[in-house]
């Protein structure tokens, strides 16, 4: 699944970063003519025109106007993120979805007493039309500065803004106060959220499911020696702080192997900890703990290792008197909201990006690798029955993308240890497939056609481990166009997962190479490259991958590989693999260590969509290797499964190339060259 977690304007086309336009009748901006379509709203109709996918959100702005008058603040921010800084969010969390009606997963509201308005990025401005009423302004950018500029123009000198602290990030609150800073407006952090108290009743109430131990069979270690292994980062850090604070719901649940299903396709739970030298804190809704998970949490009492267990709204109220003594809080940034932040004075705050515990999951142990390769041969077996379903069904006119994507987590909840989606699948047929992020509804839903290119990115949750894939198909005949980028984005899949580099590499120090095939021909992608994944927790597990972000590549971590290209209003492109960073056999042995990517993801490409000639011997040979592995690993498993269909098929489908229709013509040398610099100027960085 391409990656949505970065700063926004990084993944845009140039030519859209930074840019602002105000659109709808909020805005006082009128089209030259109203609008023919019926799909989005028309703010200059007269009547208005809103589609059926429009929410009516005036009793709701109503409700919170009262609540902000009541408060004295002239402009409220809502942000589409909770408390945890969680890439999802549950429904009691959709503040945002809750008062716009806009059910993207990314944008920020600021609510004044005659205004309203919405910044998204370039994924939802169709989308954010499609659902906002005129009550809305739509603004298309997500920039700080932007917003700023909005908050300047529509807020008198000595007005206040307010916003929840504990729902912005500290980077985030940092750029509002600069944005702000001077100009006579004051940023008010309030701790009650005037969006909550507008909803009232009608506000989804918190999970009660239970929070369960996993069994130990499916963790990598106990969680006695992961806060023991914390405690020596700890002891062992230059700073010696004495406590680690951790805000991130996927840092809780893998620290103490435990998990739950409080927020959609991720297995965590609603918790913070304070982990110190001597005491462990877990606040948490202790009510919903499994018989079996309080016994482990509370099986070291007393002792260094007791799980002390604190209601969940009183970290803030815990954290205030820790930091009255002399002590140092270590915490990541990335995660930690800025209204937890500024309880701790500055004076004792040790701040990195990540915290301890985010690294130390992101470099798997053996144990957890065997299970990550494990789950994906399961995967793959779902993955290859649901491509055969295709070639039956897509011929007959019976699938459509939603459809479709129901068929292919029904074929994952089939298999052994499965949790569901890690994600809301992604099916996109034709032009939908243009839209990197796009994900069908029952109500709008392309059906599949052997004329058209078909992209499916899904992933499931199982017991051992997390999976993505994304397999781009077509059952007819491909365009020129279509087959050459195809197989370009294709080579860059396996130039990047072939390629040996030293360790200590950051991964934006190589990820060019898994565009440079697109590039030699004036093509791009505007997505990143990659993304971690988790041991039955995040499908987006931060801070592995390509980005400017993201950690040094080690061995033991998993990333995707996953470039693409996508052409608007015709089709779209996606290979994408997961791959774990090993430790490379060199033909020259130095003291110096190099790397290299597994890729434990085994489904296999599209035959019909490869031109063989543009690749080179070298590019076959791993393509054939590739499909060997499958065979090896796969094909027993389909046989146990008694899948004899689904086994021909891929024999058939990961038959060996003909090394005989390699290209005989070297890559462009001034394309390369330019990488190769890059890359070695940035090694260690």
């Amino acid at each position: 699944m391409s990656q949505p977690r970065t700063s926004v304007t990084s993944r845009l086309p140039l030519r859209l970063a930074g840019v602002t336009v105000p659109t709808g009748c909020a805005a006082g901006w009128a089209p030259q003519a109203p609008s023919p379509r019926k799909d989005i709203r028309d703010c200059s109709a007269d009547p208005l025109y809103l589609p059926p996918t429009a929410t009516n959100t005036s009793v709701r702005l109503a409700a919170l106007r009262g609540v902000m008058r009541t408060q004295g603040t002239h402009a409220y921010i809502v942000p589409s993120t909770d408390a945890h800084m969680s890439e999802y969010i549950s429904e009691r969390d959709a503040r945002l979805g809750w008062l716009t009606g806009f059910s993207g997963s990314a944008g920020t509201a600021v609510v004044t007493q005659d205004k309203a308005t919405l910044w998204t990025d370039s994924r939802y401005w169709t989308q954010a039309e499609r659902e906002l009423d005129c009550n809305w302004e739509l603004q298309r950018t997500t920039s700080i500065e932007s917003i700023g500029m909005w908050i300047l123009k529509e807020v008198p000198v000595g007005g206040n803004v307010t916003l929840d602290p504990f729902l912005f990030s500290i980077d985030t609150w940092n750029s509002y106060s600069r944005a702000l800073h001077g100009s006579g407006r004051t940023l008010l952090p309030l701790e009650t959220n005037l969006v909550d108290q507008a909803w009232g009743d009608q506000r989804p109430l918190p999970s009660s499911s239970e929070i369960y131990s996993l069994p130990a069979e499916f963790t990598g270690s106990s969680w006695q020696e992961k806060v023991a292994g914390i405690r020596q980062q700890m002891e062992e850090h230059s700073r010696r702080p004495t406590a680690v604070l951790l805000s991130g719901l996927e840092e809780t649940a893998w620290l103490f192997n435990l998990r739950g299903d409080d927020i959609p396709y991720n297995p965590v739970f609603y918790s913070y900890t304070l982990l110190t030298n001597t005491t462990i804190s877990l606040f948490m809704d202790e009510s919903r703990l499994s018989a079996v998970a309080r016994a482990s949490l509370l099986s070291g009492c007393p002792g260094l290792l007791c799980v002390e267990l604190q209601e969940y709204g009183q970290v803030s109220a815990h954290l205030r008197r820790y930091t009255q003594d002399n002590v140092t809080v270590w915490l990541g940034t990335e995660y930690t909201t800025y209204g937890l932040y500024s309880i701790i004075p500055q004076e004792k705050l040790l701040e990195e990006n990540y915290s301890p515990v985010m690294t130390a999951k992101a470099v798997k142990n053996a144990h957890e690798q065997e299970m990550l390769r494990a789950a994906h041969v399961r995967d793959a077996v779902a993955v290859i029955q649901y491509l055969l379903w295709l070639e039956k069904t897509v011929p007959q006119g019976q699938v459509d993308e939603f459809s479709g994507a129901q068929h292919i987590d029904a074929l994952r909840w089939a298999q052994e240890h499965s949790r569901g989606p890690s994600f809301q699948s992604i099916s996109a047929s034709g032009l939908n497939a243009a839209l990197a992020h796009y994900s069908p509804s029952n109500g709008s839903s392309r059906a599949l056609s052997v004329r058209e290119m078909y992209l499916f990115d899904t992933g499931g949750q199982y017991l051992d481990g997390t999976t993505d894939i994304t397999r781009t198909v077509h059952w007819s005949e491909p365009t020129p166009l279509q087959k050459e980028a195809y197989t370009r984005v294709l080579m860059g899949n396996i130039d990047l997962s072939r390629l040996v580099f030293p360790s200590n590499t950051a991964g934006r120090n190589v990820e060019s190479f898994a565009r440079r095939a697109l590039w030699n021909v004036g093509l791009n992608y505007g997505h990143g490259t990659g993304h971690g994944i988790g041991n039955f927790l995040s499908v987006h597990e931060w801070p592995v991958g390509f980005q400017s972000n993201n950690v040094p590549l080690e061995a033991g971590m998993f990333t995707s590989i996953e470039p693409g290209y996508y052409r608007d209003g015709e089709f779209g492109i996606r290979i994408e693999d997961v791959a774990l960073v090993v430790e490379a056999q060199t033909e020259h042995q130095s003291e110096e260590t190099f790397l290299t990517f597994e890729v434990v993801s085994l489904v296999p490409y599209d035959r019909k969509l490869i031109d063989l000639s543009l690749l080179s011997p070298e590019q076959i040979q791993y393509l054939n290797s590739y499909y060997e592995k499958i065979r090896a690993q796969v094909g027993p498993e389909l046989r146990r499964q008694r899948l004899e269909e689904e086994y021909a098929w891929l024999q058939e489908s990961t038959e060996p190339f003909p090394l005989s229709s390699a290209r005989t013509v070297a890559l462009a040398p001034l394309a390369l060259a330019p990488l190769l610099s890059v890359l070695l100027s940035g090694l260690g960085a």
